[in-house]
């Protein structure tokens, strides 16, 4: 067979090298945020164990007793409680930009953080400045119901 006749291998061989790479970049940026993203479901969760304990126990709480009813979250006294969680684990310097959002539904309080993550790679088409978000969530009382 003749050299004409046989062609080149090499543009086979740099098209699965660059496929290669891609995989690998692929793979590497999405570990990077899953990571991310279960430190962030960590702070979440104690974030809002941590609010809507305080949320609950605050002096909004008390003002009617004890006695009679289930026990109320204080938005305000579980937003502060999230606040001085995520102050003293120091999520800031972790995640530079963490941002958190407290909710009040019924006996449960949501906290949702949202993070914007640094990827190793640069992949063509990735966005920017990609985020992550955690949602985590707490019940003042779970037999209520």
């Amino acid at each position: 067979m003749s050299r004409a006749g046989r062609g080149s291998s090499m543009p086979l061989v740099l098209a699965f090298a660059a496929i290669v790479l891609l995989l690998v970049a692929v793979v590497v940026d999405a570990s990077a945020a899953y990571l991310v993203r279960q430190r962030l479901d960590a702070l979440a969760d104690g974030a809002a164990l941590q609010g809507a304990d305080a949320g609950a126990q605050g002096a909004d709480a008390y003002d009617g007793g004890l006695a009679t009813g289930h026990l109320a979250i204080s938005r305000a006294e579980a937003e502060a409680a999230v606040r001085a969680y995520l102050h003293d684990t120091r999520a800031a310097l972790d995640h530079p930009g963490i941002r958190a959002t407290v909710r009040v539904d019924g006996d449960r309080l949501v906290v949702e953080l949202t993070a914007p993550v640094d990827l190793p790679l640069r992949l063509p088409g990735a966005p920017e400045a990609p985020t992550v978000r955690a949602v985590g969530s707490a019940v003042v009382d779970p037999d209520a119901g």
